[in-house]
């Protein structure tokens, strides 16, 4: 099937992206289910591994909602795992430099682009007519997080290496990495200015800026402010902040 993310984003659209912390089918089924454009299982820091991922996957791909990962580290045994799982993009952390993002390119497209190797065990099933390898290194989206200092120093070679689909901001490590504190939903006007500053290079290049968030209120504002796809949080948050809201209701609070 075709990548509805990457669609929109060629329409000039932003997205809204869920974000599972569960390893486990049946959740990630039910959440898949609630409008999101796409869904992202975080292998970095959910309670996932490749078996759970795998399993995600199957619960998502009733709602034909666009099934992302973000991979632990720049490695490509995972990365490769990943996509053979049948992830449509990739979004891996701490990519500071353009050297980075270059093996991170390379570790997610088949030859000649790239050097991943040909095995998609799953997502071969679901590729598109003519061959899953024919489509792959299109249809797969790229995603480099932009979360450290250095990043932000090297930001225009990064997004000019060839490959690079979107940037996915990681407010909390980037906020820590200037002395700051590390939260989602930033109100500094530095760290705001930086957004800007993604927002224009990215703009200038047709590469899309996604960014982390902790309220759909935040989200909201930063699709106006530019940002081409947001999380909110991830289910285990949401789940947290409903029970809290229901339990205090029910208690008259």
């Amino acid at each position: 099937m075709p990548n509805k993310v990457k669609e929109a984003w060629k329409a000039g659209k932003a997205v809204v992206n869920g974000w599972l912390a569960i390893p486990n089918a049946f959740s990630a089924e039910m959440y898949s289910q609630c409008g999101w454009d796409s869904v992202t299982v975080d292998m970095q820091h959910g309670v996932q591994d490749y078996l759970s991922c795998v399993a995600c996957f199957q619960g998502i791909q009733p709602s034909g909602v666009t099934p992302m990962v973000r991979v632990p580290w720049n490695e490509p045994g995972i990365i490769g795992k990943v996509l053979d799982a049948g992830a449509y993009g990739v979004i891996c952390p701490m990519i500071n430099t353009p050297d980075e993002a270059a093996r991170l390119v390379q570790y997610s497209k088949y030859p000649p682009a790239g050097t991943r190797s040909n095995g998609p065990i799953r997502a071969g099933v679901y590729g598109e007519a003519g061959g899953y390898q024919k489509t792959a290194n299109e249809n797969i989206l790229v995603i480099p997080m932009i979360e450290t200092k250095t990043a932000i120093e090297n930001i225009e070679a990064i997004l000019d290496v060839p490959g690079i689909d979107g940037i996915y901001v990681g407010p909390s490590d980037l906020s820590f990495s200037y002395g700051l504190e590390p939260k989602l939903d930033v109100e500094d006007p530095f760290i705001l200015g930086i957004y800007e500053k993604l927002l224009k290079e990215t703009g200038k290049r047709g590469i899309a800026a996604g960014l982390h968030n902790g309220s759909p209120a935040y989200a909201h504002r930063m699709i106006q402010m530019g940002f081409k796809l947001v999380t909110i949080s991830n289910e285990v948050g949401l789940m947290v902040n409903a029970a809290k809201a229901a339990v205090k209701a029910a208690r008259g609070g």
